[in-house]
């Protein structure tokens, strides 16, 4: 089977591929288009990591990054239009896809400044800053599903801003990321937004939760616990989606759809393989079912092109067998919740830290430029 095939048949099961990844270079040089043309490639999602690591290399922001110091723009701003611009020139190249698929596709995804977590109000004012920023209707803000994000998220929607709600690792969070999508839908019909523009997908984080629990198996060292290494995070992710059948059946949904909304797609987020034990496509091939998103690293991608073995669905129907999976971890010694509550603080914490070291990448190149 060759390499356009297997994205095809992802494809067409109705798994839609995004690159989670973006820079200036993959714009510049044509690869992020090539990607879409070649690669199945219908969006792009980015977070504070990612643009850390592109600004940290070569030189192709270094003539923006001159032109900002000689207005006299301040650090915040030169990370604002550095951010945004790649943003910006993505959502363009992905206008065809967005068109074609009725604006299901195409997205491009920005997240707001991470040192924002834990406060509602800037992380509002900030999504619709960004909102207004970018100025493409294929544009999605990334709000982080904490405590503190829910009603930003709600919030969001109903000023009519598509969202990409991140950092959800359980299925109980799942669940009240779903409440704040209904709530910011059913605020964005009262305030006369036309909820066929507005669309949304919920990022589950996947290869996160087997390393955070493998790593407590490990330390247990048990026959039963090494017999768990490997099923915590497909299963997590079979509950999730066995909650988004559920949820999406309700009659608030259905009076919903019925207004013209479109449901929040599920999106398997974190599908890079950590653990070299692991098949490098199994958050991907174990994870098909239709109207999901899976972002991946472009070494999944080729990894996945190359020897993903497609079945079909693998996710429906898989509900009852996934709750077995942490009904045996919890017997295990596995304390589950503190598991997901590690994995959100790690989340928050791991984007702050990249936001500082975009910052002062940003810094020193403000520096350079200032000579």
């Amino acid at each position: 089977m060759s390499t356009t095939d297997r994205l095809a048949r992802l494809s067409e099961a109705g798994v839609s591929i995004w690159l989670d990844d973006l820079s200036r270079e993959r714009l510049s040089t044509g690869n992020l288009a090539a990607l879409i043309r070649d690669k199945h490639v219908v969006g792009v999602t980015t977070n504070p990591t990612i643009f850390a690591n592109a600004l940290s290399h070569g030189e192709a922001y270094d003539a923006q990054v001159k032109e900002l110091a000689d207005r006299g723009a301040d650090l915040d701003g030169v990370v604002r239009e550095l951010t945004t611009t790649d943003v910006r020139n993505a959502a363009d190249l992905f206008r065809e896809t967005y068109n074609a698929t009725n604006g299901v596709d195409g997205r491009v995804s920005i997240e707001v400044d991470p040192r924002l977590a834990r406060d509602t109000d800037r992380t509002i004012a900030e999504a619709k800053d960004l909102w207004k920023a970018v100025d493409r209707p294929n544009l999605m803000v990334k709000i982080p599903a904490t405590d503190e994000g829910l009603p930003a998220i709600t919030a969001g929607l109903a000023e009519g801003i598509s969202i990409n709600v991140t950092l959800i690792f359980s299925v109980e969070r799942y669940a009240q990321v779903i409440e704040a999508f209904f709530a910011g839908l059913e605020q964005a019909k009262a305030n006369g937004h036309d909820l066929k523009g507005i669309h949304s997908v919920a990022s589950f984080f996947v290869s996160r939760v087997d390393t955070e629990v493998d790593k407590r198996l490990n330390k247990l060292g048990t026959d039963e616990a090494k017999a768990l290494l490997g099923e915590a995070a497909i299963a997590n992710t079979h509950l999730a989606y066995a909650k988004f059948e559920e949820l999406f059946a309700s009659d608030r949904w259905k009076a919903l759809a019925a207004a013209g909304a479109n449901a929040q797609r599920p999106l398997w987020a974190s599908t890079g393989v950590k653990d070299p034990a692991y098949s490098d496509t199994r958050y991907v091939d174990q994870l098909v079912v239709r109207d999901v998103v899976n972002t991946m690293p472009e070494k999944t991608m080729d990894a996945v092109a190359d020897h993903a073995e497609l079945t079909g669905d693998t996710v429906t129907g898989r509900g009852e067998a996934a709750q077995a999976v942490f009904d045996k971890l919890s017997a295990a010694g596995i304390d589950v919740p503190d598991v997901f509550v590690t994995l959100e603080t790690e989340g928050v914490e791991k984007f702050e830290k990249s936001w500082q070291e975009l910052l002062e990448t940003v810094t020193g190149q403000l520096n350079k430029a200032k000579g």
